[in-house]
């Protein structure tokens, strides 16, 4: 018997219906030469301090740091878990070859990984990598089963990941909690809570510590269109009143018109932070609410998979968008002038260097239907960006008039639509709240180089404001770029320096608080700080995060992730 494993049980089911299994048995569904039994996620775990040594039940600093000489897995303990793992195990024993289908991606491939290694997998594993859970997906996919070993890497990735988090969640909460705990709290410590409460923190420190200063703006009104001087701001009201003065002396004259016409390209599709985003601005969703929306979305086989960082497609994908854009019955009236021409393939949408293990979140075609409420804003959200891809790009014309009195320069910037392209397939929009303020107006008057004419000037007093606290929106995002608050040995690293693809890892592996020099690394634990060895390692040191002292006295050597059992 074939033995397919999956993640869940309702993908099991969708797995098992194609594969035309259809008895139902204790765990797991048979037919037609095929084993589809499922797991609850994590069904395995990294063992805990104390499975590996009784002196690290009791928390000590004595005993910092725990680094076990070979990491180990265990069941979780529960019942329906223990159950399904051993039906899991007594398929496997008797299995000719076995076909992970967990979720295609670095946790889902650790998650199946774990779960065939403590059962004791001898038979040849290949690897189901679908992007959707339609049937035709699905098909293809066991068409094309993949060997197990092309995803060696991704498994190491993930269980490097998980021995970091061990390390790091283990040993710097204890720390935390034994240093400064009081004996009252336990002050958890972890490798993307840590960091993203700093970012809070300090926002909030900006927030309080700020000290509003007024400014003045010097604007002008000519026939009904307001210029802005070209100055800028003026610290000191002295300044702004003497130029107010002189402005109300003189007539307002046109010095210079310009026109430019350019182009706005449509959105690109949605990563799974981006959508995150979006949902928090439109809807408020939290970004665990809009994860759980889009999983599900996912699971009514009605949009790709979800966990993604790229907005880009493959070039296999291009040939399959007509059959996309028919089957999304509920937009006809957006996509019906598309299906009556070539799709245009663009560069911004394709690209095949940008798509790694998974392409941008779109839909699958397949029709929506017994979508909830929320759901249906998601899925509205992912369609009209993927329908808004293959339209015209919108042309706009950019208006720039300078004016002049006497010898102050004005300046004033309108924005026109020609051709409004992708922009009809989202309608009127409100405006991003979280948007800078601009001076750009919408169509100006039509102005002739030269005129002139009386004018209203005015001196509007206005204060500087402290940074706005962060929104799931904002922090996602702040998140995503916080690259550049990282010095590490010297060198800022920034987002650009990473592949997009790395943003999430780079985020919950090398970030720390702003305020320390080091990461939470293994040299803070046992005292080797940089290029301290021996006894100078011994010495007192301040941890810059919390302004206190902290001592360390342990050296030692971190041992390779690699060393890893099952037992």
């Amino acid at each position: 018997m074939k033995v397919c494993i999956a993640e869940k049980p309702s993908v099991a089911r969708e797995i098992a219906e194609v594969l035309g299994a259809t008895k139902k048995m204790n765990g797991y569904i048979e037919g037609n030469g095929y084993q589809v039994t499922w797991t609850f996620g994590h069904l395995c775990t990294l063992k805990e301090p104390n499975d590996y040594s009784e002196n690290w039940k009791r928390w000590s600093l004595a005993s910092l740091p725990m680094i076990p000489p070979r990491f180990g897995i265990k069941l979780i303990s529960n019942p329906t878990y223990e159950q399904q793992f051993k039906t899991i195990e007594e398929l496997m024993q008797n299995a000719e070859m076995v076909i992970n289908c967990g979720d295609a991606g670095q946790e889902g491939e650790l998650i199946q990984r774990w779960v065939m290694q403590k059962a004791g997998c001898k038979c040849p594993v290949y690897r189901l990598w679908i992007s959707s859970l339609t049937e035709e997906a699905i098909r293809e996919g066991f068409q094309h089963l993949k060997e197990q070993s092309d995803f060696t890497k991704l498994y190491e990735a993930g269980l490097s990941r998980a021995i970091g988090d061990w390390l790091l969640g283990m040993n710097a909460t204890r720390l935390y909690t034994l240093r400064y705990g009081q004996n009252r709290q336990v002050l958890s410590i972890g490798r993307v809570q840590t960091p993203t409460l700093a970012l809070i923190v300090n926002r909030q420190a900006e927030i309080d510590n700020f000290k509003p200063e007024p400014y003045w703006e010097l604007k002008t009104v000519y026939r009904n269109t307001t210029f802005s001087v070209t100055k800028g701001k003026f610290t000191k009201k002295e300044e702004g009143e003497a130029f107010l003065e002189i402005v109300r002396q003189k007539e307002f004259t046109v010095t210079d018109i310009s026109e430019k016409k350019g182009k706005e390209y449509a959105p690109r599709l949605f990563d799974l932070t981006s959508l995150q985003v979006e949902c928090n601005k439109k809807f408020a969703f939290t970004a665990d609410d809009t994860l759980k929306l889009i999983q599900s979305l996912y699971e009514k086989k009605v949009t790709t998979y979800p966990r993604v960082d790229t907005t880009f497609l493959s070039d296999d994908i291009y040939p399959k968008v007509p059959n996309t854009l028919n089957g999304l019955v509920d937009y006809i009236d957006l996509t019906a002038s598309l299906l009556k021409a070539k799709i245009r393939k663009d560069k911004r949408v394709f690209d095949n260097s940008k798509v790694t293990d998974h392409h941008a979140i779109i839909p699958t075609g397949v029709p929506a239907r017994n979508l909830t409420d929320n759901e249906r804003k998601v899925y509205d959200l992912v369609v009209r960006r993927f329908i808004a891809a293959f339209y015209p790009d919108c042309e706009i014309s950019t208006t720039t008039v300078l004016g002049k009195v006497d010898k102050v320069d004005f300046k004033v910037t309108g924005k026109q639509i020609l051709k409004p392209g992708w922009r009809v397939v989202f309608g009127a929009e409100q405006k991003d709240s979280d948007a800078e303020p601009s001076d750009e107006e919408g169509v100006l008057p039509d102005f002739v180089k030269g005129e002139s004419g009386p004018h209203k000037p005015t001196l509007g007093e206005k204060w500087t404001q402290p940074p706005k606290p962060y929104t799931e929106a904002t922090l996602l995002r702040a998140m995503e770029t916080a690259g550049k608050l990282v010095d590490i040995e010297g060198k800022w690293y920034r987002p650009s320096f990473h592949p997009r693809r790395h943003h999430r890892d780079f985020i919950q592996t090398q970030l720390y608080p702003q305020g320390t020099q080091e990461p939470f690394s293994y040299s803070y634990w046992c005292g080797t700080h940089r290029h301290d060895t021996g006894r100078a390692a011994e010495k007192r040191r301040t941890d810059r995060s919390l302004g206190k002292e902290t001592t360390t006295n342990r050296t030692g050597h971190l041992r390779s992730p690699y060393f890893f059992g099952r037992a």
